[in-house]
């Protein structure tokens, strides 16, 4: 599944600008590590949504979707675990 494209939705700017600066490098490894591998193991399919998936980077969750036929990765939101699905 290598040479997917990332995208990045323009609200993620704003959710990374709050972040922690240790947690912000490993959130940004596991971004550009979604474009080589779309669904890695850590990644959780969300309930109720047909194509959004969810790894975990300490206590926050990076929500991201996958098109396999354009080959893109859209990523959603990087929020803290207890508030991540409150804007989905």
């Amino acid at each position: 599944m290598a040479g997917y494209s990332l995208f990045l939705k323009p609200s993620i700017e704003k959710d990374l600008k709050h972040l922690p600066k240790p947690i912000l490098s490993k959130i940004w490894q596991r971004m550009e590590a979604l474009s080589e591998e779309s669904l890695p193991r850590q990644s959780t399919k969300l309930a109720g949504a047909e194509s959004l998936y969810r790894p975990r980077v300490g206590d926050y969750h990076v929500i991201y979707a996958v098109d396999h036929q354009a080959k893109h990765v859209i990523v959603h939101y990087v929020r803290h675990r207890r508030d991540a699905y409150r804007a989905l």
